[in-house]
């Protein structure tokens, strides 16, 4: 039967794309967000932020420090590189979410688990006014022109009709109809540029949405998908090696390392009821995707964790940022 033999998680903000000097242009987005999202659930501007924790991140933010960061950030994503090398497997599913890329409100699953031969990356950079460090991002993500990544449609089919009959309501999707309009994001392209490398790993791409109401699934909805995808993949006849992926998160776009610590802490004590508790109000914007480590989590529980980095890449006085981390199963 086929095996879940591994798995990495990985952060894909920005700035893993981006030299720390350009730092400054996320923060200067946190500047103007009117709902940076806490983990208690509230939505606030950068100025209350400020007027309620202080500067005390003042002495965090200054280049030499970020650089410190950056080099982290890299020699750990070239150390999940090197797994992912040494662990070779036949196909990756890879859980992300979709940020409008390829999905929008008027059709926006939950679930979904796309099937087609190959999954082609959108073209963000038709604008001629891009500016240069944000056409760097969209390059680190292939969104750069249209990518065409392969994928394992029969492996993709046999877990749609699995997780059905496992009672879970999975989208199904074939084909990128316009890549110029909608396609996938950078969930996905981030993976495959930076940690494959070049190897030519077929990819199950499964969609969640993390950031759009109504239908956001829950932590426990999630981690419990995570568990009947591993069920659904240990079926399948053969000797298929399979990783599982999750790309995302962690934190952001306040950091809060006290609960970013408490999430990696349960992957590797294989705290089941943490995970699957984790409160909506921790889950909002860009801390949404924590739910694509959850639902991984659940495909893991059987592996142990091998290596773990957590590094807060707060970019402003007040902590605006993301928790950034990079964790092995095996």
């Amino acid at each position: 039967m086929a095996k879940i033999v591994a798995g990495v998680a990985t952060s894909h903000t920005p700035l893993l794309t981006l030299g720390a000097a350009q730092w400054i242009h996320r923060a200067n987005v946190d500047y103007e967000n009117p709902e940076l999202n806490t983990s208690d659930g509230r939505l606030m501007t950068y100025s209350q932020l400020l007027t309620e924790v202080g500067p005390r991140y003042e002495n965090e933010v200054d280049v030499p420090t970020l650089a410190k960061k950056e080099q982290q950030c890299n020699d750990a994503l070239d150390k999940l590189a090197a797994f992912v090398a040494q662990v070779k497997p036949d196909v990756a599913i890879i859980i992300g979410d979709d940020q409008a890329e390829l999905f929008n409100s008027a059709n926006q699953p939950a679930f979904a688990i796309y099937h087609g031969q190959t999954a082609y990356t959108i073209d963000k950079l038709q604008e001629p006014t891009t500016p240069d460090w944000l056409r760097t991002v969209r390059k680190g993500y292939m969104l750069d022109q249209v990518h065409g990544l392969p994928c394992d449609p029969q492996m993709a089919l046999t877990l749609i009709k699995g997780l059905i009959d496992e009672e879970v309501d999975v989208a199904a999707s074939d084909h990128v109809e316009d890549p110029l309009d909608k396609g996938f994001g950078h969930a996905y392209g981030f993976v495959v540029k930076r940690l494959f490398a070049g190897l030519p790993i077929p990819i199950v791409p499964v969609l969640l949405n993390t950031y759009f109401s109504p239908n956001v699934p829950s932590s426990r909805r999630c981690y419990n998908v995570g568990r009947a995808i591993r069920r659904v993949v240990e079926a399948i006849p053969g000797d298929q090696r399979v990783m599982v992926i999750a790309s995302g998160g962690l934190s952001h776009f306040v950091v809060d390392e006290p609960l970013d610590r408490q999430i990696i802490a349960a992957f590797e004590n294989k705290d089941a009821d943490f995970l699957q508790s984790i409160p909506r109000g921790a889950l909002n914007s860009g801390s949404s995707e924590i739910l694509n480590w959850v639902t991984a989590a659940g495909a893991l529980e059987h592996l142990n964790v091998q290596s773990a980095e957590y590094f807060p890449l707060r970019r402003t006085p007040a902590g605006t940022g993301v928790g950034a981390g990079f964790v092995t199963w095996a």
